[in-house]
This record gives structure tokens, C-alpha cells and sequence, in this order.
């Protein structure tokens, strides 16, 4: 029915159009593992329905419409973008430029072997040339069957497996990766910036940097934070309870990262203060939902700049605190940083003078 074949082109393209935009409005009551089930099985489906159903147009619709109804391939970019917190963790090194290099190199590989594999199955199967389905020879038709229904149907049960089996970095286990980070940065026992991972302390002289107030709202020291609501963090910084929505620079210098769920980045200044910036308790969980970055990581900043901005609303109806906490990662380095300012904070005002100790050069 070659008059008939415009459909399947038809079909994937709007399918193709609406899965992309369906997946975070989904993805907001069902974790992404079962997302991806749920694509697999109905890729699955979709193969046998073409393998039984192949005369019956009906059902070869319904078959082509499950078979581009997959969140494979977004599932497995937002893990591979969730490993880099997890790579952070583990190795003490964020290697984020590799990780989303990968994410387009996917999308390469997987149109290149799809076109190839089609052309090789058309050949195969004697679709060439001027060849009708009149010229389809038995065996032509059972090459065809078996590259392009049963093998790929093979491959799709054996991607569900693997899947389900060795994939582990789920929503709740990034959130706790992510948990896990926040303290050892916050204790000093993973480098916010790689260039100082290997490099000891010196005594020769001391460093200072004015830190001004990142968001208008109520000081409170950093023991407000580390009695059990970040995982007992420990360290040194402080904290504000935020009486607006945005997170400015404190001080001039780089930004060095931001976790994938926006609700967190690292800052180092000009004269090397470390500072990690997190904005609400739990807010892992929303997964970016009403973060907003004004800013690319490796970017430079001035102080006043703004950073971030952040759905207060959104934090408060999805149950979480949004205090705002900021800790220097290298608390050895730190010598003092007294408070210089009242209860009541604005963003853009000095709150205080950190003395630090400078690292030794790299030999």
C-alpha cells in the first residue's frame, strides 16, 4: 500500500513533536524509570503489533504510534547529566564539559547508525532500485522480517533489562548523591576547583575578601542549618532567611559549577575564597522547577551581579524550606569572618571580612 505510507512519516513527526514537551509535565508525578519502561514497552508492543497485525491498517497505526512514543533517549541524557554530581562525589572531579559532550555525540551516533542500519535492511531485503512489493521474493520478506521486527524487538527487551538492572542514579538517589557532595564540600574533603586539589595550604601570609549579602532577608548563623537539616553539615559560612527572590554575587570572581538542578553553584573570588551557595532545604527534589540562572558556568562575575532567581511560592507548595546557605568549601583556610552587620541584611551590603590562607603555588 505504498499510497498509504505517507502515514507512518506523518505519525512520527507529530508524536516525535509532542513526547519532547509531555515528558516534564509527566515526569512531575512518574520518575523517569518508569518513563523509560513505560517507552520500552510500548516500542515493544509496537514490534509485535507490527509483526501480527502487518495488513491490518488500523492497527499498523496504532503500532507505528507506540513505537515513537519513547523518553529513551531524554531518560538517558538526564542521568548522564545527573552522573556529574555523582562522578564529583565518588572521584573528587567534575567533569562536566566530558559528560555533556557525550549528550550530543548520542544524538550523532544514534541518527548515523539509524540511517545506516535502514539502507543495509533495504538492501538486504531487495528494496532497491525500481523494486515494488510485487518483486519481494519469500526470502526477501523474511530478511526483512528479521532485521527490521524481530531483531530490533530483541534489542528493545534487552535495553529494558539492562536498564532496569544497572541504571541506579534515579531522582531520589541524585538528590541524595547531591546531598552527600554539599557536606564533604562543605568540610573541605572535595576541592571546589580542580587546580587547587593538590595543593597545600601555606602560613606565609593571609588573604581577605569583602563578602557582601547575596539576598535581602533575616542573618542567622550557620548553626542554624547543621542540626540535622543538610545531612549534619558541617563548616563555615552563614545563612538568610530570604525575604526576596534572587541571589546576587557576593564578591568579584568565577563561577565554577552548578549541580543540574540549579539549586546550587560554586563561586571562587579573584583572590581565591571558595563559596558554595545553596538555596532551600530539600529543594533537590523540585529538580530545577522555579530556578532560573543568569549566568554560564566559567563565567565572570562582578559583585551585585545577579546570579539566580528562585519561585519562593513554588518552594513553600512543594513543602520545603527555601533558606538560603552559603559555606566556604575549604573551611581549614579560613582564619575568622566576623559578622559586621545587623539581623536584617540587603543584598549588596558588606556582611563581612574573610581571612583566609592562600594555597601554596604549583611547582
Amino acid at each position: 500500500k505504498p499510497g498509504e505510507f505517507w502515514l507512518a512519516g506523518a505519525i512520527a513527526t507529530v508524536v516525535g513533536f509532542c513526547t519532547a514537551p509531555l515528558y516534564p509535565i509527566l515526569n512531575k508525578f512518574i520518575t523517569r524509570k518508569v518513563l523509560f519502561s513505560a517507552g520500552q514497552i510500548s516500542m515493544i508492543l509496537s514490534y509485535v503489533i507490527l509483526i501480527f497485525a502487518r495488513s491490518n491498517l488500523g492497527l499498523v497505526l496504532v503500532g507505528l504510534v507506540l513505537f515513537n512514543f519513547t523518553f529513551a533517549q531524554l531518560v538517558v541524557v538526564l542521568t548522564l547529566t545527573d552522573s556529574i554530581e555523582y562522578g564529583q562525589l565518588k572521584n573528587g572531579n567534575r567533569n562536566e564539559a566530558v559528560v555533556l559532550t557525550i549528550r550530543p555525540m548520542i544524538d550523532k551516533i544514534s541518527g548515523a547508525l539509524s540511517n545506516g542500519i535502514v539502507g543495509a535492511i533495504a538492501l538486504v531485503a531487495g528494496m532497491t532500485g525500481s523494486a515494488t512489493a510485487a518483486d519481494m521474493t519469500a526470502k526477501n520478506i523474511h530478511n526483512f522480517e528479521l532485521f527490521a521486527l524481530y531483531t530490533p524487538l530483541a534489542f528493545s527487551i534487552l535495553a529494558l533489562v539492562v536498564f532496569l538492572w544497572k541504571v541506579k542514579i534515579t531522582e531520589k538517589k541524585h538528590a541524595e548523591i547531591v546531598e552527600k557532595l554539599q557536606v564533604k564540600l562543605s568540610e573541605g574533603d572535595i576541592p571546589m576547583d580542580d587546580a587547587t586539589a593538590s595543593q597545600a595550604v601555606s602560613n606565609q601570609s593571609i588573604l581577605t575578601t569583602d563578602v557582601l549579602a547575596p539576598v535581602d532577608g533575616e542573618l542567622e548563623p550557620i548553626s542554624a542549618v547543621t542540626d540535622g537539616k543538610i545531612n549534619n553539615m558541617t563548616g563555615k559560612g552563614f545563612v538568610i532567611k530570604p525575604s526576596g527572590d534572587s541571589i546576587y554575587a557576593p564578591f568579584d570572581g568565577t563561577i565554577k559549577f552548578t549541580f543540574s538542578t540549579n539549586h546550587v553553584f560554586g563561586i571562587i573570588s579573584d583572590t581565591g575564597l571558595e563559596m558554595i551557595i545553596h538555596v532551600g532545604i530539600g529543594t533537590v527534589n523540585m529538580r530545577g522547577k522555579g530556578f532560573v540562572t543568569h549566568y554560564i558556568d566559567g563565567q565572570k562575575v562582578h559583585a551585585g551581579d545577579l546570579l539566580l532567581t528562585f519561585d519562593r511560592d513554588a518552594i513553600k507548595e512543594a513543602g520545603y524550606d527555601d533558606i538560603v546557605v552559603t559555606f566556604f568549601t575549604q573551611p581549614a583556610r579560613i582564619i575568622d569572618y566576623p559578622i559586621n552587620s545587623s539581623k536584617q541584611v540587603v543584598h549588596g551590603n558588606k556582611l563581612t571580612t574573610v581571612h583566609f590562607r592562600p594555597l601554596e603555588p604549583s611547582k
